[in-house]
């Protein structure tokens, strides 16, 4: 039984190491990756250099604590800019300071909760963001994009705005060659597992569960989308 039980574990090991030894085609070396949004990028962030608190305790960090440990030599700076209760106009607002001024590599943008619980007509969602990302890559050429789509709790039929909104990030995403990270069915799908409080606690705010799966479903996409990319890149050079 131990020796069965130590085989399983070695293999789960082994498994764990193999997905890590990869970095992600995104992380060039000495890349910021920029994490910006609401509450649920904020989590409780710190607000000085205090190394123990800047990154909060949301999916940035699981993202940032997993890569960063595996890659040390590829010097990742991860910065997180979420404020709790922003919504698309407040990251207008601040988007020299918190996005234009840091000059990200990567910028990653989760933002709608707010939007959609305060009402922001879905229209002027997608204007403003599409503004916001457009200016982002002006200033960086370069500046590789992931954007997520806001979700909700999965307890029934998500109400006409939020879908709305979900649709405009895809379809921004789409238009500017962003990796797009869809989390309605990440959640959905986990609801079938465990009940959704498991997941996600009140509306919208993951529990530290849900921002395991919200972490895990980032890099897949952004691994996949990067990584696509440089196949189809590197297979258009050979011919």
């Amino acid at each position: 039984m131990r020796t069965k039980l130590f085989f399983i574990t070695s293999i789960a090991f082994v498994t764990t190491m193999l997905c890590a030894s990869e970095l992600i085609p995104a992380f060039t070396h000495e890349a910021r990756i920029l994490f910006i949004g609401d509450s649920i990028t904020d989590m409780n962030r710190g607000r000085s250099a205090d190394p123990n608190h800047i990154l909060g305790h949301s999916y940035v960090f699981i993202i940032a604590a997993r890569n960063g440990a595996a890659f040390p030599e590829s010097k990742l700076d991860f910065v997180n800019r979420g404020v709790s209760g922003n919504t698309v106009l407040d990251l207008e607002k601040r988007w020299k300071q918190d996005v234009l001024d840091l000059k990200p590599d990567v910028l990653s943008i989760l933002i709608g909760a707010n939007d959609f619980g305060k009402n922001v007509p879905p229209d002027q969602y997608g204007k403003v963001y599409d503004k916001l990302i457009t200016e982002a890559k002006a200033a960086n050429p370069n500046l590789k994009l992931v954007l997520c789509a806001p979700f909700l709790k999965p307890t029934g039929e998500i109400p006409e705005n939020m879908r709305k909104m979900q649709e405009i990030v895809a379809a921004l995403a789409e238009k500017h060659g962003a990796a797009f990270v869809n989390l309605q069915p990440v959640f959905d799908k986990a609801a079938k597992r465990a009940p959704a409080d498991y997941w996600v606690w009140d509306t919208v705010h993951p529990t530290y569960r849900g921002h395991q799966l919200l972490a895990d479903e980032w890099e897949r996409a952004v691994r996949e989308y990067f990584g696509a990319g440089q196949k189809t890149a590197t297979k258009k050079t050979a011919e």
